[in-house]
């Protein structure tokens, strides 16, 4: 059974960073293509960055392009959402789901095993 947990998530200014993990459990994340989404308050669910298996294939929402940086720590099998120069449209819940990254952009339909979300608040 496939398990994500996101985790990270906090309070913190403008132009702050934060670091969030996708901790899985039920599959290796070398074969698996994960994607981070995010939620704002009375919005529909948007895809932040994917990463596409052992090949480290990236991908971005223009949004966040240059401010966040995915990754894959294989030793403990958790994906890594690296946050930096946070404003207040990236708040929101960040979830986690396994899914092909091409539609990252497009659709949140083709993912699934999400997580629970961890909740992250741009504010001064």
């Amino acid at each position: 059974q496939v398990q994500l947990v996101e985790s990270g998530g906090d309070l913190v200014e403008p132009g702050g960073s934060l670091r969030l993990s996708c901790a899985a459990s039920g599959v290796n994340l070398a074969y698996f293509q994960i994607g981070w989404f995010r939620q704002a308050p009375g919005k529909g669910r948007e895809g932040v960055s994917c990463i596409e298996r052992a090949d480290d294939n990236t991908h971005y929402a223009d949004s966040v392009k240059g401010r966040f940086t995915i990754s894959i720590d294989k030793a403990s099998n958790t994906v890594v959402l690296q946050m930096t120069s946070l404003k207040p449209d990236d708040t929101g819940v960040y979830y986690c789901a396994t899914g092909p990254c091409r539609t990252i952009g497009s659709s949140t339909n083709f993912f699934t095993n999400w997580g629970q979300g961890t909740q992250v608040t741009v504010d001064s």
